[in-house]
């Protein structure tokens, strides 16, 4: 389990984490979601003792990373697949880990296995792709078959097949009873791997709860209604406090009500109804709406393409 409790980092008068509070369980696959600049890099370092804390801890079993005996048997990380010598080949890289940390050398070409590497494991990583170099750094995450695992940005570089297989990895490791701890910027992906969410905008908890209950809490939430008599029934729900857009194929888009609200104005009103369905927020939207106010770093409202470039069309 990693546990954070009033974990602060402060760089000079800027707050970049701030009094973070959670815990990431075993057992399930937990997304760190937030803008740039919200501090998941800034947290993510500090669990693995590359920053200080200003306040507060950061806790893996109990203990601070330095306190680990044998690190890698404990947590595997992936934070930078970049931080290779180009020189080495995959095989010697991860030979040269496995010694100094006093890890079986019949690891290697098991973990070498697992990433499906095993024919470029006598190449030099310096001649590697993003999305091989994204595996080998996998593997020595996982190569002290560690019960804690956290990977930042896993999915960088790889193709739908790699994102497949990281996917299900991530999930396996999990279901073995492991603590797995994911940052990813890609909200469709999260939502397909992800059991629990935290998310976090400049340094401070926004959300940590199940990745259903993020969604359920989005007022994109919306039920989706047809009749033959919508115009009757948009009126119905209107007086009764709910908002109405009106789709162009005739149904009606409500919120700020269920589906149990919306069947029950339209069954008091006596009116007949076709189709009653829920129109379920993503992730994505729901992620958006919760971190609206906590984007630091936002582009300028789009301008036309002409205004843009500054060529005027003719």
């Amino acid at each position: 389990m990693i546990a954070l409790r009033g974990l602060t980092k402060r760089y000079g008068a800027k707050v970049v984490v701030d009094r973070l509070d959670m815990e990431v369980a075993p057992g399930r696959v937990t997304g760190f979601l937030g803008p740039n600049g919200a501090g998941k890099s800034t947290t993510m370092r500090m669990v693995l003792g590359l920053d200080h804390p200003s306040a507060g801890a950061a806790l893996i079993g109990g203990r601070p990373y330095a306190a680990l005996r044998h690190p890698m048997r404990e947590v595997g990380a992936l934070l930078d697949a970049r931080a290779v010598h180009p020189g080495r080949t995959a095989r010697n890289h991860l030979r040269a880990l496995a010694r100094s940390n006093g890890i079986p050398a019949r690891r290697v070409d098991e973990v070498i296995d697992t990433v499906g590497l095993a024919d470029a494991a006598g190449r030099r990583a310096g001649t590697f792709s993003l999305g091989m170099g994204q595996r080998l750094g996998i593997a020595a995450a996982l190569l002290g078959d560690p019960e804690v695992l956290m990977f930042d940005e896993p999915v960088n570089g790889l193709d739908p097949d790699g994102v497949r297989w990281i996917r299900g990895l991530m999930r396996g490791l999990a279901a073995e009873g492991r603590t797995v701890f994911v940052s990813s910027h890609l909200m469709s992906e999260m939502q397909h791997t992800a059991d629990h969410l935290v998310v976090i905008g400049r340094g401070r908890l926004i959300a940590d709860a199940p990745i259903g209950e993020v969604i359920r809490r989005s007022s994109l939430n919306a039920v989706r209604v047809r009749s033959p008599h919508a115009e009757d029934l948009a009126g119905h729900l209107v007086r009764a406090g709910m908002h109405v857009v009106r789709e162009d194929t005739g149904g009606l888009i409500v919120t700020g009500g269920t589906m149990a609200d919306v069947g029950g104005a339209a069954h008091a009103a006596g009116i007949r109804v076709d189709e009653l369905s829920p129109r379920t927020a993503s992730l994505e939207q729901a992620y958006l709406e919760l971190t609206a106010s906590s984007v630091e770093y936002a582009a300028p409202a789009a301008e036309p393409a002409a205004a843009a470039t500054g060529r005027a069309r003719r």
